[in-house]
C-alpha cells in the first residue's frame, strides 16, 4: 500500500519532520464489538473440516512509531468448491490529534471476503474481498475512485516466530502493485524478502497452526 500512501502525501504537499516524528501521538482506536468483526482479540488461523479458516481481530501500528494505529478484523474461509466467504473490516486513524497532517481522519472500509490464500509453513495468509462500505473520513480514502464500494481491497498477515509481533500491511485496492484484483493478489502469494511493507501487531495478532 506505500504506493496509495506516496500519492496521499503528493495530494497534501506536506512534508513531515523528523522531530514531530519522534514526538509521535496518543492513538486510540474503540474496541469494536464481536458483530463488527472477528471473535476475541487473536486472530486464528487454521482448519476446519472441509474448509482453510481465518479468523482475526487486533490493534497495528502502521509506520512511524504509532502514528497510524489500525483496527483489523476479518473472519475468511475458503471453501473445498472453490468459494470464499467471510467478512473485513480495516479502520486506519491517520496522525490522530494532529488534524493538520494528512487532514486528519480515517480511513474504515468494510469487505465482503472472496479469497484467501494460506501457507501454513511460513505462518502467512493473504485476505482479499470487495468493498461494501467506505465510511473513512481521510479525504484520499473517502473520494479515491479505487476506494468506493463494489471495488476490491486486500491485505496480508504474518505469524511470526516466537517473541517477534505478529504483522500486517496496509490494505490495497486497485493498481497497487501493479495487481488489479483480489483474486490476482490472493493468487500470487507475493512476500516480500525481510517481511517488506508489514507492520507490527500492537494488541492482538495472529495464530497460524505449522
Amino acid at each position: 500500500m506505500e504506493e496509495i500512501m506516496s500519492s496521499v502525501f503528493k495530494q497534501t504537499g506536506l512534508v513531515i519532520l523528523g522531530s514531530l516524528l519522534l514526538v509521535g501521538c496518543d492513538a486510540t482506536i474503540a474496541p469494536m464489538s464481536p458483530a463488527e468483526g472477528a471473535e476475541g482479540a487473536l486472530a486464528q488461523l487454521g482448519v476446519n473440516g472441509d474448509q482453510v479458516q481465518a479468523r482475526g481481530a487486533g490493534r497495528a501500528d502502521l509506520t512511524f512509531i504509532e502514528v497510524f494505529p489500525a483496527q483489523v478484523n476479518f473472519t475468511a474461509r475458503q471453501h473445498t468448491d472453490g468459494r470464499a466467504t467471510g467478512e473485513l473490516r480495516y479502520r486506519i486513524n491517520f496522525f490522530e490529534g494532529i488534524p493538520d497532517i494528512l487532514e486528519g481522519g480515517t480511513a474504515e472500509f468494510k469487505g465482503r471476503i472472496t479469497c484467501v490464500s494460506v501457507d501454513l509453513e511460513e505462518g502467512r495468509a493473504w485476505i482479499g474481498g470487495v468493498i461494501t462500505q467506505n465510511t473513512s473520513t481521510q479525504p484520499f480514502y473517502r473520494d479515491d475512485p479505487v476506494t468506493q464500494v463494489g471495488k476490491d481491497i486486500w491485505f496480508r498477515v504474518l505469524d511470526a516466530s516466537a517473541g517477534m509481533p505478529d504483522r500486517t500491511t496496509f490494505p490495497g485496492f486497485e493498481g497497487s502493485g501493479d495487481i488489479i484484483t483480489s483474486q490476482e493478489y490472493c493468487d500470487a502469494q507475493i512476500w516480500p524478502d525481510d517481511n517488506e511493507r508489514t507492520h507490527p501487531f500492537a494488541q492482538g495478532g495472529v495464530q497460524v497452526p505449522r
